[in-house]
């Protein structure tokens, strides 16, 4: 059951190949936000900052952000259509055409918070992103770990990144109405939403956003037809939404964004 559970969540995020978007195709002028990709003010607001963010931007140094995550975060064989490359499309469009911004991916597939935490002394010496963006939670709830023990594991991967020297948004499970039954979800979101506030640092509400999105019509997360398409398409809203979040925690002044 498990692992059906863990195949539905990556049939959610999988897609077939896209044409590829190339990193100089972001245009001047700051593309649309698609109608479907709209949310509520409140699920894009965090009180907490990313001051080496807003340093880097301020001083004019190259923006390195790190993703840290699963299968979920990709899109075989389509990357420029992830969330973490529309990220990147969307920053260099509302960043000063100065600004670099290189977004990487590290991709822990199938491993625990615990797991992926252990990895990230020596990731991080091989890495010195300003911005690491940690999606975690789906795993652990799959495999039904200990919650108390899946917040200790979250706080020392917390702890070994900022020690790093990174700002640290972390990024929960994804929204599924055709899993949501299977796999008990709440007590990991209220523990990373703990972690978060402990550590005073961004939390990227996923799953309330996809919810969001699903509730209200935008997109139809339970229907397994439309699997590829709809995947680039969420995808799209989440690198829209992510980029923001990280314009507004890093509070970026309008002169500081590209008009």
């Amino acid at each position: 059951m498990k692992a059906k559970v863990l195949l539905s969540l990556i049939l959610l995020c999988g897609g077939l190949a896209a044409p590829t978007a190339r990193a100089g195709d972001a245009a001047s002028a700051v593309s649309p936000v698609p109608a479907a990709c709209e949310l509520p003010s409140y699920l894009l607001t965090s009180e907490s900052q990313l001051p080496k963010v807003a340093e880097a931007v301020k001083a004019g140094r190259p923006l390195d952000i790190l993703v840290i995550g699963s299968r979920s975060t990709t899109i075989p064989s389509s990357e420029s259509s992830s969330y973490p490359a529309r990220m990147e499309v969307i920053l260099k469009e509302k960043l000063p055409p100065s600004e670099v911004v290189r977004v990487s991916v590290e991709i822990q597939s199938k491993k625990t918070a615990e797991e992926t935490a252990s990895t990230f002394v020596k990731l991080m010496e091989a890495k010195t992103p300003t911005l690491v963006i940690w999606q975690t939670g789906t795993v652990d709830a799959i495999r039904s770990i200990d919650p108390d023990e899946f917040r200790g594991a979250v706080t020392e991967g917390v702890v070994a990144l900022q020690k790093a020297g990174a700002d640290v948004v972390l990024m929960n499970l994804q929204y599924s109405p055709r899993t949501e039954t299977m796999i008990s979800a709440q007590p990991f979101l209220d523990n990373m939403r703990v972690v978060a506030q402990e550590h005073d640092i961004p939390l990227f509400d996923r799953f309330a956003i996809m919810r969001q999105w699903n509730d209200q019509g935008q997109f139809d997360l339970f229907s397994p037809s439309r699997g590829p398409e709809l995947a680039k398409q969420v995808h799209d809203c989440l690198g829209r939404a992510l980029a923001q979040f990280v314009i507004d925690a890093a509070h970026l002044e309008p002169a500081q964004q590209q008009n």
